[in-house]
Formats: structure tokens, C-alpha cells, sequence
């Protein structure tokens, strides 16, 4: 949520396409140009008129003044009130104001014109600060009319850039918002299209008035922050549910494995023999697949509830997400995911934590033993995808219900830590679990999370298991990935920011 709202007027507050375009209309006649068609005349909506009139129709400058004389002839008298309010807008600047949010217009049309018009249908006690172009080419430019705005705004205080969003139909809108250091909402509703705000890189696009007002109302109607215990049992239960029926599955799967060791075939694939030929444990194949098994029946039982949740989280979350986001940021979460994993692991390893801890290094053991593909589909396939099922799907979805992104994010990552069970496995999944949730929230897609834990555990897995971590062991190394993580994360943040 953000507390300054500045709303460019044609095409976002109001349809004037009758009015502009019927005074293009004459001021073109008085020229000798005749446009019968007002639907060839829509790009003149938005932009100031006098770059309109030279790029459409290639007048020089003083033609293009003539023009403008000629536009306002007609417009001060009858094309000025020829437009009306989008459907909802009254509704929504009511909803926005009643939160508190202090609202202002930024428009290329004169000041004196867009009073005239708030005060007609009765917007204008909604603005604080209504801005527009000086009837006498002052201020002519977007960038020109959003700096103004911002200025009125704020006064003599320091303009709060992260608190304002810049709302407009065309990519005039946009580029006074960027000039602004401030982020654009562009709206499709209007007279500019979703390809000409991807095109100027509007930062959020929304296709309708309800889209636009449930855009900038999210969050608004505040989290219940009391902790109690249904909430703290929908985050626990699920979590809880998970584990035993793991452990329970991998219990009866080594029990068969047991007693039917004599019958299986491929004996030595399941089983390692003693002396005798008696077994005396299960290979890592054995114990690799009873535990792909216990996190595929784990992962089904949740799979509903999961599904619920993601669901529900997409809905809340698509309106950031319409625009879409650049090949770049894809790329740039693949080095951050890279960097972290290697990283990480490298610098565990480089620390000495992994001689510290008896417990990872029995987990270590029976992981690697296993065959490589085997190893791969279980640790780098199924485990990835039903603990994604759990953390972000449902236990991090649970947490957003009633704390703030931040919070969320942090606990989760903890439980994500706690269920590991040593500390080695536990502080490379709080970290990597929080990349996980921020790539979530990033993209706004589940999938884009499942992906890059399915990536880090594979690639993980793959380096360990071919002995080439040992050639990688080095400061060097390590620095180079971390920092390559946060450089990534950095850049990342600087395309869009998600807190």
C-alpha cells in the first residue's frame, strides 16, 4: 500500500473521447484538414496536444499553436464537459480517501480546465493537490506536471519517492513517473494499450477500475496480529501431519524392505550383506527410495490443501503480477539461486561446521551412497516438490493470513530450518529458504519457488556426488558465488520492489 496517489485525468478519471477529439476535429478544419473519423483522433488523448499535433499531422510549431488556439476555442465552451467519469471512479477515490490516502491529479491539460471539470462531476473534494499545464505552454511536459504534483504534495518536506505511485493510461504517464523517481500504475481501460505500458515499462498494468481499486486498496483492511491458537494450529498442524506420515511411511517401507530382503531382486541394489551374506543395513538406493516414498505420500495427502492455499495466494497476489515480468529477472534469480547454493554450502564446508555436526554428516552419508540417477529423482525431484507443498505453499501462506510479508518469510524459513534436524542442513535452509519465498512473492507463481529448490538440490547433489566439490573448496570460490547471490538479489530489487 502506498499513501500518495497521483491520477492523470483523460483516459484514467474520465472518457473525454468526445470532447478532445471533436475539438481536434475543428481545429484541424480551421487549418484546412479535414478528419471525419474521431476514432483516428484517440492518440491525441493523454499527450500534450501541441506534440500531437506535429507528430500526427507534421505541423511546424507555429501551426501546431494555431491549432492549439483553435482547440481551446471550442473546448472552453462545449468540448470541456463532453466526457464523463469511468464507471467505479466515484467509488473508489471514496474507498481511498476513507483510508487515508491523500490523492492528487497530474494532467497535461491546463489547471484551469481540469478544476473546471473535478468540480463538474463532483471529484474535486477528493483531491488535495490538482495540477495540470499552464494555458500559456508552461509546464507542458508530464514529467514537468508530476514534479509539480509532487512539489505541491509535499511541500517543504523531503518527497517520500517509495510512498507515491503514478497512475495514467499512456506512456506519457509512465515516463513522468520514472522521470519522478516513482512507480506507474498503468491502466488498459483507457486510451493506451497493455503493449504500449509493457513498452514504456510501466512498473504495475491493470485492466479495469475494480482491478485499479483493489490494486491500491491491498493491505488496507489491516492483519489480525493476534496470535492465537487456531492460527498458530492452521501452521503447525499441516507441518506436523507432514513428519509423521514420513515417518511412518519410511517405517513400514524399511520394515518390507526387512523381512522381504531374501525375495527382492536385485538383492545388493536394496541391501548390504555382511560376511555371512546376512544384511546388515539398507544401501543408499534403499533408503533413498523409501524416502522418495514417504515425501510423495506426504506431498499427496497436502496436495488439496495446498492447492487451496496457492490458489487463494494467487488471487490476492495477480494484480502485481499482470505486467509480467522481463527474461532478465528470470536469469538474474538463476544466478542468485546458483550463487546462494554453492555459496552456502561452500562456506559451511570452508567454516569447519560440518566436522561439528555428527548428525549431518550420518545424513550426508546415506545420501550420497545412493545411486546418482536414484539420487537425483528422490533428493532432487519428489523432496523439493512436497516441501514445497508444506513451506511456501501452506505454512507460508498460514503466516501471511495474519503477519506482514517480512515476518512471514523469516518464520517460515525457520520451520523450513527446524525440520531438518541438524544444524548444517538448518542454517542452509533458512537462508535458502528465504530466497525461496522471495522468488515466490517476486514472480507471484509457486511454480517459480518449486523450480528453484528442485535446481539447488539438484545441482547441489550433482557437484557433491561427482567429487567435484573438492576442486571448488576454496575462499575464492565461495566469495565469488555469494556475491554474485546478492549482486543478482540486489539488481533484482532495483527492477522491482516486493517489501
Amino acid at each position: 500500500m502506498k499513501k500518495y496517489l497521483l491520477f492523470d485525468l483523460d483516459g484514467t478519471l474520465t472518457d473525454p473521447k468526445i470532447g478532445i477529439c471533436t475539438c481536434v476535429q475543428y481545429a484541424l478544419a480551421s487549418l484546412g484538414i479535414e478528419e471525419p473519423d474521431l476514432d483516428k483522433l484517440e492518440p491525441f488523448i493523454g499527450p500534450p496536444l501541441k506534440s500531437s499535433f506535429m507528430e500526427f499531422y507534421q505541423l511546424d510549431e507555429a501551426r501546431a499553436e494555431a491549432a492549439i488556439g483553435k482547440y481551446r476555442e471550442r473546448f472552453q465552451d462545449k468540448g470541456i464537459f463532453e466526457n464523463s467519469p469511468y464507471e467505479g471512479i466515484h467509488r473508489m477515490l471514496r474507498n481511498l480517501k476513507a483510508k487515508g490516502m491523500v490523492l492528487a491529479v497530474a494532467s497535461s491539460k491546463p489547471t484551469v480546465f481540469v478544476k473546471q471539470i473535478l468540480e463538474h462531476y463532483k471529484m474535486d473534494k477528493y483531491f488535495t493537490v490538482v495540477m495540470g499545464s499552464e494555458l500559456d505552454g508552461r509546464r507542458g511536459s508530464k514529467e514537468e506536471v508530476v514534479h509539480a504534483a509532487l512539489r505541491a504534495l509535499f511541500g517543504n518536506k523531503p518527497i517520500e519517492r517509495d510512498a507515491v505511485y503514478m497512475i495514467g493510461d499512456r506512456r506519457f504517464d509512465v515516463e513522468g513517473a520514472h522521470a519522478a523517481r516513482v512507480e506507474s500504475v498503468g491502466v488498459t481501460y483507457g486510451y493506451g494499450s497493455m503493449e504500449e505500458l509493457k513498452a514504456a515499462r510501466s512498473d504495475y498494468i491493470v485492466r479495469s477500475v475494480e482491478e485499479l481499486e483493489s490494486f491500491l486498496l491491498r493491505g488496507t483492511d489491516g492483519q489480525d496480529q493476534r496470535i492465537g491458537f487456531g492460527k498458530i494450529w492452521r501452521v503447525v498442524f499441516p507441518f506436523l501431519l507432514f513428519f509423521l506420515i514420513r515417518q511412518a511411511v519410511e517405517g513400514i517401507g524399511g520394515f518390507l524392505l526387512a523381512a522381504l530382503w531374501s525375495r527382492l531382486p536385485g538383492g545388493d541394489f536394496w541391501i548390504v550383506r555382511g560376511g555371512e551374506g546376512m544384511p546388515i543395513g539398507f544401501t543408499g538406493n534403499a533408503i533413498a527410495i523409501v524416502s522418495a516414498l514417504g515425501f510423495a505420500v506426504g506431498g499427496g495427502v497436502l496436495f488439496p490443501m495446498a492447492k487451496r492455499a496457492i490458489r487463494a495466494r494467487w488471487q490476492d497476489s495477480k494484480l502485481l503480477h499482470l505486467k509480467g515480468d522481463p527474461g532478465k529477472c528470470y536469469v538474474l534469480m538463476g544466478v542468485a539461486i546458483v550463487g546462494a547454493a554453492f555459496g552456502l554450502n561452500l562456506l559451511i564446508s570452508l567454516l569447519g561446521l560440518i566436522e561439528e555436526s555428527e548428525a549431518y554428516r550420518q545424513v550426508a552419508a546415506s545420501q550420497y551412497a545412493a545411486w546418482l540417477p536414484v539420487g537425483l529423482i528422490c533428493y532432487g525431484v519428489i523432496a523439493p516438490i512436497a516441501e514445497e507443498l508444506l513451506f511456501r505453499g501452506i505454512v507460508y501462506h498460514e503466516l501471511r493470513g495474519f503477519l506482514k510479508m517480512s515476518s512471514s518469510m523469516v518464520i517460515s524459513a525457520a520451520l523450513f530450518a527446524m525440520y531438518h534436524g541438524n544444524s548444517v542442513q538448518g542454517i542452509y535452509a533458512f537462508l535458502i529458504g528465504m530466497l525461496m519465498v522471495y522468488a515466490y512473492e517476486y514472480f507471484g507463481d509457486f511454480k517459480v519457488a518449486v523450480a528453484i529448490h528442485m535446481a539447488a538440490n539438484l545441482l547441489v547433489y550433482l557437484v557433491s556426488s561427482v567429487g567435484a566439490a573438492d576442486i571448488l573448496m576454496n575462499w575464492p570460490v565461495c566469495v565469488l558465488c555469494v556475491t554474485g547471490a546478492v549482486v543478482s538479489v540486489y539488481f533484482l530489487n532495483r527492477e522491482k520492489k516486493i517489501f
